[in-house]
């Protein structure tokens, strides 16, 4: 797997192949068929992989928060800040030809990634700190702002590459872009 990760990063999933996998692993080019059918498979395991990490850096992010809205905030950030920290598994779980069928270790390692989003987004609006509405609208909302700035912060595309900066505006587009409320004012109780 480690070797996988290291040539996905210098050659993406599309030069990628389990001969040069072997190669970089020191070991004989049959040896990764003992272990996965085919590249897709491999793909597939790194993918499920990344997005395992991303649920535990979402949750990890969250963990010590009470706030609904700045839940949301941090696992937003988390995410952004998952795609700086390990960009192969990123650029796989989103982009790589792997099956998506819905039994697979990789879709359900997804469904629980996005399943963590949408009870943050639920919990904001139980408390009324979201609009209420369609709790799936507004979980494609917050994970479309943040996939879209991990997306352009991974390719190179934003003014600055630096880590801080990244997050600093991952944060602005954030802050501007839910639909939140103030917390229920504890005036008169």
């Amino acid at each position: 797997m480690q070797a996988a990760i290291q040539l996905i990063g210098e050659v993406g999933p599309a030069g990628f192949t389990l001969r040069e996998v072997a190669r970089r692993a020191a070991v004989s080019h049959n040896a990764p068929y003992r272990h996965f059918q085919d590249k897709e498979e491999l793909l597939a395991a790194v993918a499920t992989q990344g997005f395992h990490g991303l649920t535990e850096a979402m949750l990890n992010a969250v963990r010590q928060q009470s706030d609904s809205v700045e839940r949301l905030k941090l696992a937003g950030l988390a995410y952004v800040e998952f795609a700086l920290r390990r960009p192969e598994h990123f650029t796989v779980m989103f982009d790589a030809p792997v099956s998506r069928s819905k039994d697979s270790d990789f879709a359900q390692s997804g469904e629980q990634a996005f399943a963590t989003l949408l009870n943050l987004v639920t919990t904001c609006q139980q408390e009324g700190r979201l609009p209420s509405g369609d709790p799936l609208s507004f979980a494609l909302l917050a994970w479309s702002m943040v996939h879209g700035v991990a997306k352009l912060a991974t390719a190179g595309r934003l003014p600055s590459n630096s880590r801080t900066d990244v997050l600093k505006f991952a944060r602005f587009v954030i802050d501007q872009s839910l639909p939140t409320s103030e917390p229920p004012s504890m005036a008169g109780q």
